[in-house]
């Protein structure tokens, strides 16, 4: 009887095992996939009071219960602030996917101003969900900076249809990001450098060469991402290189201290909304954070089913200066909502 049990345990583990194995390697496999002539690549018809227009997205892996859509901040920048990604998430198992919204690189680029608002970016998503077949059983959504607004809002309206939401480096009020951005993080800088910044400000000199090579020195190897220039990742100077300028004018403004002037999410604030938030949620902050790490604290316990994780030595660009905490906490995140072990 003892013989009998200790070969059946055998059995299991190895069946187990087996099953394991299967499973990545299914991962890694195109079978029955429509996209494989294009290596995951799908180009996504979107309708919007200007017309269709076609929208870029790729699939990484093969996950049916955990598909993660990736929405990129700017406005106007692209997918390649997620190219760490591959570094971590495919040896998990973990279905991601890469997506330029419209007026981004790789996606169409029409030139009317109207189409740059949150209400038309959500019913964008809506409809690249439907395409790619993505549902409550197996859709996450992860938004960093100003895809995070664009991940709240989705889910302010389309909850229904996540399983899961990931808000990184993203505080829920645009008034509140100015007032960090002007009393804490400006005052931080040397007092000289910081006021010839705002002088160029105020004066509206954006365009002088000054302006991009203070911020760069002084601001953003402290807040965005905490390596020098010529250190950073070639996805993030590809990325930066790849910006739509007239779609991030026109909804983020000029300045780096704050939301400024006629800019479309100058008034933006969902704080009072996030109770309304029942999907397991993960807010991501970071020390350095160009975002204040205790708003998006506080967010985790107003959202109904909230966890917080904190990068300590994270900017902005937590996914490359802060890989460790970050992928480490992403990962579990999924596999806790995936395994209905979420608290």
């Amino acid at each position: 009887m003892k013989k009998i049990f200790f070969i059946s345990l055998i059995f299991a583990f190895f069946s187990c095992k087996k099953s394991e194995d299967f499973s990545l390697q299914n991962y890694h496999t195109f079978e029955s996939k429509e996209d494989q002539y294009s290596g995951g690549i799908k180009m996504i018809p979107i309708k919007t009071p200007k017309g269709t227009f076609k929208v870029w997205t790729k699939r990484f892996g093969n996950n049916p219960k955990i598909k993660v859509l990736l929405l990129h901040g700017g406005p106007g920048l692209t997918h390649e602030l997620y190219e760490s990604f591959e570094g971590y998430l495919p040896k998990e198992g973990i279905e991601f996917i890469y997506y330029d919204q419209l007026g981004s690189y790789y996606s169409d680029q029409p030139k009317d101003k109207s189409l740059w608002t949150n209400e038309r970016f959500v019913e964008e998503v809506e409809q690249v969900r439907i395409t790619l077949g993505l549902n409550k059983d197996n859709f996450y959504i992860l938004g960093q900076s100003w895809g995070g607004i664009l991940a709240m809002d989705y889910a302010l309206k389309y909850q229904k249809n996540l399983k899961g939401l990931i808000i990184s480096n993203m505080v829920s009020s645009i008034p509140l990001y100015n007032k960090y951005a002007q009393e804490v993080l400006g005052p931080q800088m040397k007092k000289e450098v910081y006021d010839e910044i705002m002088k160029l400000e105020k004066n509206n000199d954006f365009a002088n060469p000054r302006y991009s090579e203070l911020l760069f020195e002084h601001y953003y190897t402290e807040h965005i991402l905490r390596k020098p220039q010529k250190d950073w990742p070639e996805s993030i100077t590809r990325c930066f290189k790849h910006i739509n300028s007239e779609v991030y004018i026109s909804m983020q403004g000029y300045s780096e201290f704050g939301i400024t002037g006629d800019a479309y999410i100058k008034n933006w604030d969902v704080s009072k909304r996030l109770k309304e938030l029942t999907v397991p949620t993960l807010t991501i902050g970071s020390k350095y954070d160009t975002m204040d790490p205790e708003h998006m604290k506080w967010m985790a316990t107003q959202v109904q089913n909230g966890r917080f994780l904190f990068c300590k030595n994270g900017s902005h660009l937590s996914q490359y200066d802060d890989q460790e905490t970050y992928f480490t906490g992403l990962i579990q995140f999924l596999k806790d909502v995936d395994e209905k072990k979420f608290k």
